[in-house]
């Protein structure tokens, strides 16, 4: 579960027709499993494993996680922008937790 919002950084000015990057950074403590709490139990598994981007409902990014990824996974990716609308970002991890952010993209 995310303690807090995703952070989301887009480029300030954007132009319809440009290549941006989108950079997130997602505060999850990305419990492998592998791990025991101080009465021996293990601690179940709980990341984040899949990540997902659309644009105006257009896929334009996917990731499939695993345990290998450090706790407060960092994601950068890049798409074109054809104009304006809605980025959406959307994070689910093992615990039934999924996180959506929606964020409108506005061109010059």
């Amino acid at each position: 579960m995310m303690k807090k919002p995703p952070r989301i950084k887009l480029p300030e000015t954007i132009n319809p027709g440009s290549i941006i990057e989108i950079k997130t950074l997602a505060t999850h403590v990305m419990e492998t499993g592998n791990r025991k709490d101080g009465s021996g139990r293990i601690i179940p598994r709980d990341i984040i494993h899949t990540f997902t981007a659309s644009f105006e409902g257009e896929d334009v990014f996917s990731a499939d996680l695993n345990s290998g990824v450090a706790a407060n996974p960092y994601i950068a990716f890049y798409m074109r922008v054809t104009g304006p609308g809605t980025l959406t970002l959307t994070w689910q991890d093992d615990g039934g937790t999924t996180t959506v952010e929606k964020v409108p993209i506005v061109t010059s």
